[in-house]
């Protein structure tokens, strides 16, 4: 299985543009007459770009939206405004025929390998399920080899082809989901958290997994984690979120080597490290306080409540995500600056 030769799908160039999203779920009070009080902003004014071939990594703690934007994306959630356009078509104007064939180009691997399979089904079922909708992608006397073929693609015995979820472990199972993924043969899948599940030895073979599959199929990830050692190892470029928001985005070397914001640097402070004399080297930062409610979010930058660096200007304006010159890769910081870490 091999991805289709285009002339004119060049790596590198733009496959998903999403511009200013937002997601506010409201909030009533009431029973026979709700009242909106409020809303809650999962997802407030998100922007990026993903490129043929690469790998984003969105980061953040739990809570941050990172799942809302995904499910956003796949269009299983109502975006309140905002745009995303998938090789130039709106993903969310688009309903009915057309909503189908853009699915059809862009899939996702769910979190949870155990609740995400369903247990009546077999293998085959579930990997062939899609073929069911659009029945073109297979005919139906060769869909059964393509399923073997499929399971075989994710290092799985295509003999399985009969057996039920319960018969796999959790590694498998998230085979198994990435193998439905794949089945129409996407470009574009949205990773939501794929190996939080899973343990240290057995994420490290679903990681090498995608990214073998990337390169042999050209596919573009976006990869959704709270593990920033994950992400390093998998992405090409990465967002960090904080609060609904994009605070900081770069190339893997800019953000793990060269962070600007507050937020990014407290995150990266906390990674582990197996070196005692490293660690021992390292400036943790310890942030006070809890994460705001994004029902009631801070005025101006919303990371100021927990910020060592936050001032007058930060309560009264929202920083702009803008480049800098000593370090030009965008970050939404009123005093962001390069600090220097141990490796």
């Amino acid at each position: 299985m091999t991805a289709p030769a285009s002339p004119t799908k060049v790596r590198g160039e733009t496959i998903l543009s999403v511009d200013d999203v937002k997601k506010h779920f409201p909030i009533t009070q009431g029973v026979l007459f709700k009242k909106h009080v409020g809303a809650v902003k999962a997802v407030d004014g998100v922007s990026f770009e993903l490129r043929r071939g690469e790998t984003l990594g969105i980061v953040g703690e739990s809570g941050c939206g990172k799942s809302t934007l995904a499910r956003l994306l796949m269009r299983l959630e109502t975006p309140t405004s905002g745009s995303a356009t998938l090789e130039g078509r709106d993903l969310f104007k688009s309903s009915g025929g057309e909503l189908r064939r853009l699915r059809r180009n862009m899939q996702m691997v769910m979190q949870d390998p155990y609740t995400s399979l369903n247990p009546r089904m077999t293998v085959g079922d579930i990997i062939g399920e899609p073929f069911e909708i659009h029945s073109d992608a297979a005919p139906k006397g060769s869909r059964r080899k393509r399923v073997q073929e499929l399971l075989d693609l994710v290092g799985l015995n295509p003999e399985h082809i009969n057996r039920y979820p319960h018969q796999f472990s959790g590694g498998q199972r998230q085979r198994i989901g990435i193998a439905r993924a794949l089945a129409l043969r996407p470009e574009v899948i949205v990773c939501d958290e794929p190996v939080s599940a899973l343990d240290v030895s057995i994420q490290a073979q679903v990681i090498n997994l995608l990214e073998q599959l990337q390169d042999e199929l050209g596919l573009s990830y976006i990869f959704i984690a709270h593990d920033l050692s994950v992400v390093r190892h998998i992405a090409d470029r990465v967002a960090v979120m904080y609060l609904g928001k994009i605070v900081e985005i770069g190339t893997e070397d800019e953000i793990y080597e060269r962070a600007t914001h507050p937020y990014t640097q407290a995150l990266l402070s906390a990674v582990p490290v197996p070196d005692p004399e490293v660690r021992h080297e390292r400036n943790i930062i310890r942030l006070t306080g809890d994460v705001p409610s994004p029902a009631d979010p801070p005025s101006g930058c919303r990371f100021r409540t927990r910020c060592w660096k936050a001032q007058d200007i930060c309560a009264r304006e929202e920083p702009l995500t803008i480049t800098r010159a000593a370090d030009p890769h965008p970050s939404a910081c009123h005093f962001a600056e390069v600090r220097p870490t141990a490796a």
